[in-house]
């Protein structure tokens, strides 16, 4: 099946041009207010730039930082290793994504641990706003309190086995069967 490439007239396509007419732009009014007579020009970087005194990530598709960066929390520690990782690759890639994901993360508890070297106790319950969740979404909290609850059980029942099992890495004792164990010998004729 060959199918022709049309040209598609834009005139055509509803809401097209929509944003045309600069009366019916919604931040006219506001440029009126603030004496704006024409649209900023994006072409042309402002005059003077924000000084560059931290470490400022930037991505590979841009030659330039932005004229405008945020400074209070240069990249440090081990998150922002992985976020200079990260900013290695194109902002179109799951290897630049993930890996800030991951970062962050990474910063949380890096900043727990910031706060137990400096002697603060931090208090998770209200900085992860469980006091809203039992206000409002009762249910899933003591849904979510119930699996973490029932997971550290598991993982303490885990840790704490012991014994002849098999998977523990010690060999059972002689003469000692170690459960499932199936000796073939017994079946001889």
């Amino acid at each position: 099946m060959n199918k022709e490439n049309k040209t598609i007239d834009p005139k055509t396509i509803k809401g097209w041009g929509i944003d045309a007419d600069p009366k019916n732009d919604p931040t006219y009014p506001m440029r009126e207010r603030m004496n704006v007579s024409q649209d900023p020009d994006s072409k042309h970087r402002p005059a003077s730039l924000q000084p560059v005194d931290v470490e400022v990530l930037k991505s590979i598709e841009r030659p330039n930082v932005s004229a405008v960066f945020g400074t209070p929390e240069p990249p440090s520690g081990l998150s922002g290793a992985i976020r200079r990782l990260a900013f290695h690759y194109s902002e179109n890639r799951y290897r630049h994504w993930l890996p800030l994901i991951v970062a962050d993360r990474v910063n949380m508890v890096e900043g727990l641990i910031d706060d137990l070297a400096h002697g603060k106790v931090p208090n998770l319950w209200a900085e992860k706003g469980y006091d809203m969740d039992w206000k409002y979404k009762r249910g899933s909290l003591i849904l979510k309190l119930a699996a973490v609850t029932a997971m550290s059980a598991g993982l303490a029942v885990w840790l704490s086995s012991g014994g002849d099992k098999a998977g523990n890495g010690r060999r059972p004792k002689a003469g000692r069967r170690s459960k499932g164990y199936i000796d073939y010998n017994d079946y001889s004729s």
